[in-house]
C-alpha cells in the first residue's frame, strides 16, 4: 500500500530539457548545461510541458533526495533562463589590492602588503569581472558561481591578525539569483 511520491518542475517557454539514460541536459538563452541524476530508487521522467521526479518508495533518504533532484533540476532551468549573477566587495583600508583574472584564476596582488599574489580558482563556464572595488561573477551553473565566490573569499582570508582591525577582504555582497 505504498503511495509514489512525486514532484513537478514547470518547463518554461524558450528552455528545452531532455533526458538521456541518466544525464538531464537543459538549454536556453543562455547556453546549456547537463548533469547525471542518479539514486536508487527515484525515477525522473521528461514531458513537453514539465519533469516529472517521482519515487514509489516513501522512506526518508528518498525523500530528501526527492528534494534535492528538484532543487538542482529547478537551478538547471533558472540557470539557462536567466542566469547566476555573485556581486563582491573588494574592502582595503591599509595596501590596495590589484585584481587580474589571468585564465581560471584571479590573482590578488598586495593584499596586506604581501609580496606574492594569492590566487583563486574559477570554476567552469564562470565569467569573472574585476574593478578596482568590485567583483562581479556569472555563469549558468549555481553551484560553479558560488564556489568560485567562496574561493575568491577564501584567497583573501586573513591569518595572523586581528580580523576587527585587519577587514581587508573581499566579501558577497549581493546574490543576484
Amino acid at each position: 500500500m505504498a503511495q509514489e511520491i512525486k514532484k513537478t518542475i514547470p518547463i518554461p517557454e524558450g528552455v528545452t530539457v531532455t533526458l538521456e539514460g541518466k544525464v538531464l541536459s537543459t538549454s536556453g538563452p543562455k547556453g546549456k548545461d547537463e548533469r547525471q541524476f542518479w539514486y536508487p530508487g527515484i525515477n525522473m521522467e521528461v514531458t513537453d510541458s514539465e519533469v516529472i521526479v517521482s519515487s514509489p518508495a516513501i522512506k526518508k533518504a528518498q525523500k530528501a533526495m526527492l528534494g534535492t533532484f528538484t532543487s538542482h533540476v529547478g537551478n538547471m532551468i533558472k540557470g539557462v533562463e536567466e542566469g547566476f549573477e555573485y556581486r563582491m566587495k573588494v574592502v582595503y583600508s591599509h595596501f590596495p589590492m590589484q585584481l587580474k583574472v589571468d585564465g581560471k584564476k584571479l590573482n590578488v596582488s598586495n593584499f596586506l602588503g604581501e609580496k606574492k599574489p594569492r590566487s583563486a580558482n574559477i570554476l567552469g563556464d564562470t565569467t569573472v569581472k574585476a574593478t578596482a572595488d568590485e567583483v562581479i561573477i556569472t555563469g549558468i551553473n549555481k553551484e560553479d558561481v558560488g564556489q568560485t565566490a567562496a574561493n575568491i573569499e577564501q584567497a583573501t582570508r586573513i591569518k595572523r591578525f586581528d580580523p576587527r582591525v585587519f577587514q581587508d577582504g573581499i566579501y558577497v555582497v549581493e546574490k543576484i539569483v
